[in-house]
C-alpha cells in the first residue's frame, strides 16, 4: 500500500459531536435563555409540579426600592435563588416571592430633595400629594430592580411581588400594629431622638452631617448621700464623698437622673490636700473625690488642684451602692429633690472625663438605653423611671427643669442659647462645679439648616418586652427567647448574636415622626390617655386601608369615618406618627407567608412538614430577623420562620470595604456585561459567603478560568453522548472502571443532598469542579477516550463507558443547575431538545447498589501506581524524548505486596495511556523514576516497540497482522470490519 493508497480513518472514529459551543458567550446567549424560560412558562410548570409536595419557603427579605442593585443585592439573591431552585430539584415546591420595602425615610429624603431643588416646601404640600409622590418614587426603582435581579437569573413570581405600599400590605401592616394596641402590649413613652430646633423636626442619621463645633465643658460634683457594704468606716467615709461627672452638654444637668460607671475600670477615693486655695477655686482641701485612676491627674488639673492623694480603690460592688443627691438639689429649685442611682454600663470607657458618665435619659441615646434596660431594677429599688421632658421644641426649657425658665439650649436662629451659661452658674451656687473649659470637636448638625442639633426626649410609640402576657412569665421578650432556641440558624453563631440581642434590648420603640410610610393607626382618649380598643373601629381602618391604602388615614374627615357614631370625635386624638419601616418589613410574614394561598405553609409548629427560612446578610440580626421574630411573638407567640441563614459582606479584593472615594467598588452589571451573570453567580457558589468574602477582577478572571475548564468538560461529555443509543449495561458486565465512576456517582449525590440541606455551596461546587477536572477529565475521560473513539460499536466497554457518561451528565447538569442556571440549561438543551429545561427537573436517584467501598480502596491503589508512571513520562516528555505517552513502554517495579494485588489483571498500559506497560515485581535499577510519597513503585521509562497505528496511533507489534487493514492493530481492525460491514449498503 503506498502513501496515496492510505485510507482515511477519521470518518470511522466515534470523534465528539456537538454543536454546544466553546466559547460560552454569556451576555449575548443568557438573555436568549431568559426569553425561552418565559416562553416556556418554567415558574407556572413548577408551581404545577409542586402542587402535591410539601413546601419549602423562602420568604424574601425586602430590598428598598431607591436605587441601582449594588453586589450586596446580587449575593444576597443569588444565594437565595440557589435555595430555592436546590429545594425544588430535591423535592419540595419551592416557590419564591420577591418583595420590596417601600416606605421610610430614604424614599422620603429623595422627595424633599427634589423639592429643595424647585424651591419647593414640603410643609405647604397637602400631606397625600406628598406620599403619592414618594409611591411613584418606589413604584420606578422597583422597576429597574426587577429588571436587574432576573438578569442575574432569579427565578420567582416577578409578575405578582410583594410591596409593603401595596394598599393590602398596608391594611394588614396596620392591622397587625392593632394586634399590639388591643392586647395591651402597646404603650406611649418616650426616646430621645436627634431634634432640630430651627426646623422643630425629628431628624434621623441620614439627615445628619457632622461639623466642628465648640461646647462648653464642666466636671461636677454629686455628693454621695447612700451607701453600702459592712465596713461602717468605709460607707462612713463615702458618704462624706462624691462621684465626679465630666460633659460637653452642661444644658443637660436639669434632666440628669443617674450616673453611669464600669465595672471594667478602676477607681478610687481621692482627696484634696492642698494648702492656700484661692478663693475662686471649687475645690477645697479635704474634698474627697471618686475617680477613675487613669483619668484623676487629668481631673485636678482642670480642677486648678496639684496636692492631692490617693486613699484606697472603691470596687465596682461598692459603687453598685451608691446614690448620690441631684447637683441642684441644695438650692430649693424645687424638682431635684431626689436620688440618682449608679448604674453599670458597657459604654463608660476611661478614655476621657472622670470615668463617671452624667445620664440623662431624655439626652443621649446611651443614656436612654440603659435608663430602660435597668428600668425594672431601678423601681424595685423606688426610683421612678419617668423620664423628664426638660426641653420643649422650639429649644426652650420646660417646667420639668425648674428654676431655667426663659432659658433656650439653641435659638430659632441655631445659636447657642442661655441654658449652659444658667446651668454653669446654678452649679457654682450649689458648690458642686470643680471645673469649666471648652471643647472643639465634631458635633451633629442638621444637613438643611446646617445648625447644631440636640438630642431631646420626644413622645414615641413602645411595645412591651416585659409585660406579662397569659402569665407571669409569658412576656414578649421569653417568647422570642424561646422562639430563638426552637430555630435552626446557619451558621450557628447567629443564634447567639440574636439571642443576646433580645436578652439585653428595651422595649421596643415603633414610631417614626415622618409622613411616607403606614401610619399608627390608634386614637388616644384626651383625660384619659387610654388607647381605643374597639373592634368595629379596626375593622373600618382595616376596610378603608384595604381599599384605599394607608392615605384613608390622612384624608379630611377620617377621624370621624373611623369612629363612627359610637365614640365622639372631640374627646379622641388620632395619632399622626408612622409605623418604623421594621415593622412593616416584619410584618411581611403575615401579608406574605399567611395571606397568599400559593404558600401559606403548614409548619411542624402546626403539625405539618412545611418550612419556612429567612435568608439575609448578619447585619439583619438586629434589623429583619429581630423585627420578624418580634412581630411574631408578640402577635402569634412563634417565631415565622423555622431557619435563619446569613451571609457576610462583600469586600474589596485587598480585604478593604468598598467605596467610591477609594474606587474599589465592583457592581454586578459590569460583570454581567463584560462575562456574564453565571460567571458572578459561580463566584457566589464557591466563596465562603457565611463570612466577609472579597472580590475584584483577579477573583472575576479566577472564577472565568474555572467556569472554562467545567464548560470544556461538558461540552466533551455532549460530543461523546452524541454517539449514545441509550444501551443499558448490567452493573455485572461493567468493567471495574466504570463501576468506580458510579461508585463515585454514589457518594456524591450522598454529599450534594446533605450540602444543599446544609446550604453550603462551596462544598458543592468545590467537590464536583475537583471531580470533572481531575477524577473525569484528567483521570477516567482521559483513559476512556481510547474506548470510546475507536471501539467497535458492538463493544461491551464503549457501551458501559456511554452508559456511565450518561449518568455522569445527568446527575452533574442537574446537580450545577441551582448554581450555573444558564449554562446548565444551554447544556440541558443542547442535548434534549428546545421543550426541554434542567430546571423542570430533580436531582436523579443514584441507585444505592452502585456503592462498592471494596471496589474504590482497590482503585485507589491503581490510582497510585499509575501516578507514578505518568510523572516518569511527564518527564520524558519535557525532555522530549517523547512526545505523547503512547510513544511510551514504560517497565513499572511494583514492590508494596498490596499495590501489587490490586493491579493484577488490570491493563495497566490501558489505564496508564501508554502502548505497552511491563509490570514486575523485581526491585528497580539505580536511576528509576519515584515518587517521595509513594513507596514501592518506581518506573523505567521506554519507548514502545512496533509500528505506530494509523487509526488509534498505539504503537504496538501486532500492528500489521490483519491482511485487511494492515496498518492499524487487531482491536482496530476488528472495529473498521464491522463499521464497514455496517455501511456497506451506503
Amino acid at each position: 500500500m503506498t502513501e496515496t493508497d492510505k485510507r482515511d480513518y477519521s470518518e470511522t472514529l466515534n470523534l465528539p459531536k456537538t454543536e454546544f459551543p466553546m466559547r460560552a458567550g454569556l451576555p449575548k446567549k443568557e438573555p436568549e435563555i431568559l426569553a425561552r424560560w418565559e416562553k416556556l412558562d418554567v415558574y407556572k410548570k413548577l408551581r404545577e409540579q409542586g402542587k402535591t409536595r410539601d413546601k419549602f419557603i423562602l420568604h424574601d427579605g425586602p430590598p428598598y426600592a431607591n436605587g441601582h442593585i449594588h453586589i450586596g443585592h446580587a449575593l444576597n439573591k443569588t444565594l437565595k435563588d440557589i435555595v430555592t431552585r436546590s429545594m425544588q430539584m430535591l423535592g419540595y415546591e419551592s416557590n419564591y416571592v420577591p418583595g420590596w420595602d417601600c416606605h421610610g425615610l430614604p424614599i422620603e429624603w429623595k422627595i424633599e430633595e427634589q423639592y429643595r431643588a424647585k424651591g419647593k416646601n414640603k410643609d405647604e404640600v397637602p400631606i397625600n400629594e406628598f406620599r403619592r409622590e414618594c409611591r411613584e418614587f418606589a413604584e420606578h426603582w422597583i422597576d429597574v430592580q426587577k429588571k436587574e435581579f432576573k438578569r442575574l437569573g432569579i427565578e420567582g413570581d416577578w409578575d405578582n411581588p410583594y410591596l409593603t405600599m401595596r394598599f393590602e400590605s398596608e391594611a394588614v401592616i396596620a392591622q397587625e400594629l392593632m394586634k399590639f394596641a388591643t392586647s395591651g402590649q402597646l404603650y406611649r413613652g418616650s426616646k430621645p431622638v436627634m431634634w432640630s430646633v430651627v426646623e422643630k423636626t425629628a431628624l434621623a442619621e441620614a439627615e445628619i452631617e457632622y461639623h466642628d463645633h465648640k461646647s462648653d465643658m464642666i466636671w461636677v460634683k454629686f455628693p454621695i448621700v447612700t451607701a453600702g457594704g459592712s465596713d461602717q468606716a468605709a460607707v462612713e467615709q463615702l458618704l462624706d464623698a462624691s462621684v465626679v461627672i465630666w460633659t460637653t452638654t452642661p444644658w443637660t444637668i436639669p434632666g440628669n437622673r443617674a450616673i453611669c460607671y464600669s465595672s471594667r475600670i478602676a477607681y478610687s477615693l481621692y482627696k484634696v490636700t492642698q494648702d492656700g486655695l484661692p478663693d475662686d477655686n471649687w475645690v477645697q482641701k479635704g474634698d474627697l473625690l471618686i475617680l477613675a485612676d487613669a483619668l484623676a491627674d487629668d481631673v485636678f488639673k482642670n480642677a486648678r488642684i496639684t496636692d492631692f492623694e490617693r486613699l484606697r480603690e472603691v470596687t465596682a460592688d461598692e459603687l453598685a451602692t451608691l446614690t448620690c443627691a441631684h447637683p441642684l438639689a441644695e438650692l430649693d429649685l424645687g424638682g431635684y429633690e431626689f436620688d440618682v442611682p449608679l448604674l453599670d454600663g458597657d459604654h463608660v470607657t476611661d478614655d476621657a472625663g472622670t470615668g463617671f458618665v452624667h445620664t440623662a435619659p431624655g439626652h443621649g441615646a446611651d443614656d436612654f438605653e440603659i435608663w430602660m434596660e435597668k428600668r425594672a431594677e431601678l423601681e424595685a429599688r423606688g426610683i421612678s423611671t419617668t423620664i423628664p421632658f426638660t426641653v420643649a421644641d422650639d429649644g426652650f426649657y420646660t417646667k420639668d427643669a425648674p428654676g431655667f425658665d426663659g432659658c433656650e439650649v439653641i435659638t430659632h436662629k441655631g445659636e447657642k442659647g442661655k441654658a449652659n451659661r444658667a446651668v454653669i452658674e446654678k452649679l457654682k451656687d450649689a458648690g458642686n462645679l470643680i471645673g469649666l473649659g471648652r471643647l472643639n470637636h465634631s458635633y451633629p448638625h442638621s444637613w438643611r439648616s446646617k445648625k447644631p442639633v440636640i438630642f431631646r426626649n420626644t413622645p414615641q410609640w413602645f411595645v412591651y418586652m416585659d409585660k406579662a402576657l397569659n402569665g407571669e412569665r409569658d412576656t414578649l421578650r421569653t417568647r422570642a427567647l424561646t422562639a430563638i432556641d426552637e430555630t435552626r440558624f446557619v451558621p450557628g453563631a447567629g443564634q447567639n448574636r440574636l439571642r443576646s440581642m433580645i436578652e439585653n434590648r428595651p422595649d421596643w420603640v415603633l414610631s417614626r415622626q415622618r409622613a411616607w410610610g403606614v401610619p399608627i393607626t390608634v386614637f388616644i382618649h384626651k383625660e384619659t390617655a387610654e388607647i381605643l380598643k374597639d373592634e368595629a373601629v379596626n375593622k373600618r381602618i382595616f376596610e378603608a386601608f384595604k381599599s384605599e391604602g394607608a392615605d384613608a388615614w390622612f384624608e379630611e374627615g377620617a377621624k370621624e369615618r373611623f369612629l363612627g357614631n359610637d365614640f365622639k370625635a372631640d374627646d379622641w386624638d388620632m395619632v399622626t406618627d408612622i409605623l418604623d419601616v421594621w415593622f412593616d418589613s416584619g410584618s411581611t410574614h403575615a401579608f406574605v407567608l399567611e395571606d397568599r394561598a400559593d404558600l401559606a405553609p403548614k409548619r411542624k409548629v402546626d403539625g405539618g412538614n412545611d418550612y419556612v427560612l429567612y435568608l439575609e446578610g448578619s447585619d439583619q440580626h438586629r434589623g429583619w430577623f429581630h423585627s420578624s421574630l418580634l412581630e411574631s411573638c408578640g402577635t402569634r407567640g412563634r417565631a415565622p420562620y423555622d431557619a435563619v441563614l446569613t451571609h457576610g459582606f462583600t469586600m474589596a479584593e485587598d480585604g478593604r470595604k468598598m467605596s467610591k472615594s477609594l474606587g474599589n467598588q465592583v457592581f454586578p452589571q459590569d460583570i454581567i456585561k463584560q462575562y456574564g451573570a453565571d460567571i458572578l453567580r459561580l463566584w457566589v457558589a464557591s466563596t465562603d459567603y457565611w463570612e466577609d468574602q472579597r472580590l475584584g477582577n483577579e477573583i472575576i478572571k479566577t472564577n472565568v478560568d474555572s467556569y472554562r475548564k467545567l464548560r470544556n468538560t461538558l461540552r466533551w461529555m455532549l460530543g461523546s453522548l452524541a454517539h449514545a443509543k441509550g444501551e443499558d449495561v448490567s452493573l455485572a458486565d461493567m468493567p471495574e472502571l466504570e463501576r468506580l465512576m458510579l461508585h463515585r456517582l454514589v457518594e456524591l449525590d450522598e454529599m450534594v443532598r446533605e450540602a444543599y440541606w446544609e446550604f453550603d455551596y462551596k462544598k458543592i461546587f468545590h467537590q464536583l469542579f475537583t471531580f470533572m477536572t481531575v477524577e473525569l477529565s484528567a483521570f477516567y475521560f482521559d483513559i476512556r477516550k481510547d474506548a470510546l473513539y475507536c471501539d467497535a460499536a458492538s463493544s461491551t466497554r464503549r457501551k458501559a463507558s456511554l452508559f456511565v457518561i450518561d449518568k455522569l451528565f445527568n446527575c452533574l447538569v442537574t446537580w450545577m443547575a441551582p448554581m450555573l442556571p444558564f449554562t446548565m440549561d444551554e447544556t440541558w438543551v443542547s442535548r434534549y431538545g428546545d421543550d426541554a429545561s434542567v430546571h423542570l427537573e430533580q436531582f436523579p436517584k443514584v441507585p444505592g447498589e452502585w456503592k462498592d467501598e471494596a471496589l474504590a480502596a482497590k482503585w485507589a491503589k491503581i490510582k497510585t501506581v499509575r501516578r507514578v508512571v505518568t510523572g516518569a513520562l511527564e518527564i520524558e516528555r519535557r525532555e522530549k524524548r517523547i512526545g505523547s505517552s503512547l510513544e511510551a513502554h514504560p517497565v513499572v517495579h511494583v514492590t508494596d505486596a498490596d499495590l501489587m494485588a490490586a493491579l493484577a489483571g488490570k491493563d495497566m498500559a490501558d489505564i496508564a495511556i501508554t502502548s505497552q506497560l511491563t509490570l514486575t515485581d523485581t526491585a528497580a535499577p539505580s536511576g528509576a523514576f519515584t515518587l517521595d510519597d509513594t513507596k514501592g513503585v518506581a518506573v523505567v521509562p521506554a519507548l514502545a516497540e512496533g509500528t505506530k497505528c494509523a487509526r488509534s496511533w498505539k504503537i504496538l507489534p501486532e500492528v500489521g497482522s490483519d491482511a485487511d487493514y494492515p496498518d492499524v492493530t487487531l482491536r482496530d481492525a476488528a472495529a473498521l470490519r464491522e463499521w464497514d460491514a455496517a455501511h456497506a449498503d451506503a
